[in-house]
């Protein structure tokens, strides 16, 4: 009888999964949303509902992604992209807000909701993600030289 053990997921795959889950949760937002606006306001309702998740769900998923594509760099250097990111994408939401601003193609309380949601939604999806992935706490045992390697 040979014993093998089973292979634990790397250290980035609670980021992978935060991706995987965050989207998954922005795509069901969009239907449910979707549906709910069009039902309450017809057309507006799509604009706005397809608006929100963008501006929502496209916020908190570029955070996701830009960690799980810095997990190499010195922290630092993640610190200053995420900040930087942060900066733009908040400068990016508030030129849209404003141009949407005095807009009629669109429902006001279905772009609300809908960012409230997505912020809601996938940071949930994403917790979730990290929480259930089994990462490996140890990578090697320790040295027989070393009895300090505990």
């Amino acid at each position: 009888m040979t014993f093998t053990p089973q292979s634990l997921p790397d250290q980035f795959a609670p980021l992978r999964a935060a991706v995987r889950y965050g989207l998954i949760g922005l795509v069901v937002l969009t239907v449910v949303s979707v549906g709910i606006s069009v039902a309450a306001a017809g057309t507006p309702g799509l604009w706005g509902s397809l608006i929100g998740v963008a501006i929502g769900g496209g916020f908190v998923i570029t955070t996701a992604l830009s960690v799980s594509l810095t997990t190499r760099f010195p922290a630092s250097a993640v610190g200053a992209l995420l900040l930087g990111g942060w900066l733009i994408k908040m400068v990016i939401a508030l030129i849209v807000l404003v141009a949407l601003k005095d807009a009629e193609f669109y429902n006001r309380y279905s772009l609300g909701l809908t960012i409230l949601g997505a912020l809601v939604v996938v940071l949930g999806a994403e917790v979730f993600g990290v929480v259930k992935t089994k990462v490996a706490y140890v990578d090697s045992a320790p040295s027989a030289d070393h009895p300090d390697d505990r």
